[in-house]
């Protein structure tokens, strides 16, 4: 039988337990949602089910918690017949989903969180990382796990005591996180150190030579490491290989274009807003790290890429976001998530490219090696990849070879 959202409707209408007033503005929030009818009713059906559980056992939405759903997942359907683990994943989720739902409304109580010592200075260094440092939500996420990290094994549940804290303790943290890891993903547990014992010295509850004494990674180079681009060539095709006769495909295209026509960063393209897009002038707004704005000039077939996935693509939401999910719930893309990275991936792989990885910042290292080799400065290039500092800029230098040979003095006595 094909499920529809009216018959959908009418399931939630059979509910007379305490979910009675609000399974039909569940359903119509997934309806908004755009998920398709034959999951809205699943999901309508599972809350039926619970809805009727809880009328049976008494419960009242006021102490409704997770307590429940893991009561109602350890039911038997009929005697001698179990649910399978899958129908139970999803029950799981979709009630999950109902509970959320009330809570936001608040007619249930917010979920009880047990906060030690160590997560309640983490929540600080978290905060102050967003709000004084402005970093990146990625960056802030990787800080604030090995920070919790840290203090979890330094004082477990007990008081944290900053003041207590020896360079051994910072020592043998990176050591052993060093047994596990890389150099390059060893260099970002450093770094998450030192900021958050850089915060604390900021509280006062530290000395400098406690920050000074985090060990540096050895990763046995003196110069950065070469950026890796794609292929003019390779990046064209990517390009090409979206369908446009499907809204993903009008989506798709037009992320490729501001990776390799602008050199977005990933984030940058995720935080895109509606109201970004300034057609009259023909500039793009990005909001860049550091919380800093910034004005880019909108190529033709980048404008021409966005209006097509706006006219034809983009599907009808409240949300102001300029690129949005191609499945249910239809939002924005979640900052710090691998949306865009996906988004590559697929392309290369459906134009059959081998390029030197499959993350988007091999477009935004396309595009700083191609404007190098037409003439442009290290200042022009900073500035159109809104770099901070020159010196990030100065990696690209290692690229054009053949004009550095040319700086080269001829060695003497040796062959001219």
């Amino acid at each position: 039988m094909e499920r529809s959202y009216e018959s959908t409707a009418a399931l939630a209408a059979r509910a007379a337990g305490p979910l009675t007033e609000h399974l039909g503005q569940f359903v119509a929030s997934l309806i908004d949602q755009q998920y398709a009818p034959s999951v809205v009713y699943i999901k309508a059906r599972h809350a039926l089910a619970f809805d009727r559980w809880l009328a049976k056992r008494c419960a009242t939405l006021a102490d409704l918690g997770e307590v429940h759903i893991e009561r109602y997942e350890r039911r038997s359907r009929r005697r001698h017949q179990s649910i399978c683990a899958e129908t139970r994943r999803r029950e799981r989720y979709d009630l999950s989903e109902v509970l959320q739902f009330l809570r936001a409304r608040g007619v249930c109580k917010t979920a009880d969180v047990d906060l030690i010592p160590a997560d309640v200075f983490v929540v600080g260094f978290e905060q102050h990382l967003q709000h004084h440092q402005g970093l990146a939500t990625a960056t802030i996420e990787t800080y604030r796990r090995f920070a919790s990290q840290f203090l979890h094994e330094r004082f477990g549940a007990g008081v944290v005591t900053l003041r207590e804290l020896r360079p051994i303790d910072a020592i043998e943290f990176v050591q052993r996180q060093a047994k596990r890891m890389q150099p390059p993903a060893l260099k970002c547990v450093v770094n998450a150190m030192r900021s958050f014992l850089r915060y604390a010295q900021y509280r006062g509850e530290v000395a400098s030579e406690l920050v000074a004494a985090v060990p540096a990674v050895a990763t046995w180079t003196t110069t950065p490491p070469l950026p890796r681009a794609i292929s003019p060539e390779h990046a064209q095709r990517a390009i090409d290989s979206c369908d446009l006769r499907t809204s993903l495909g009008l989506r798709d295209r037009a992320v490729l274009l501001l990776l390799a026509r602008l050199g977005l960063r990933a984030h940058e393209i995720i935080a895109l807003q509606l109201d970004d897009c300034d057609w009259d002038a023909g500039c793009l707004r990005v909001r860049s790290k550091g919380g800093r704005e910034c004005l880019l000039p909108m190529p033709t077939d980048v404008g021409e890429a966005i209006a097509a996935y706006l006219e034809r693509g983009r599907p009808t939401s409240a949300d102001r976001h300029l690129f949005l999910r191609s499945m249910a719930p239809i939002r924005g893309f979640v900052p710090g998530s691998y949306a865009i990275g996906s988004i590559v991936r697929y392309a290369l792989r459906r134009a059959n490219v081998d390029a030197p990885h499959t993350g988007s910042h091999q477009f935004r290292h396309a595009l700083a090696v191609r404007m190098l080799k037409r003439g442009a400065s290290f200042a022009e290039i900073g500035e159109v990849l809104r770099h901070r500092s020159p010196q990030t800029t100065s990696i690209y230098a290692r690229v054009d070879i053949g004009a550095l040979r040319s700086l080269a003095p001829v060695w003497p006595g040796g062959a001219r």
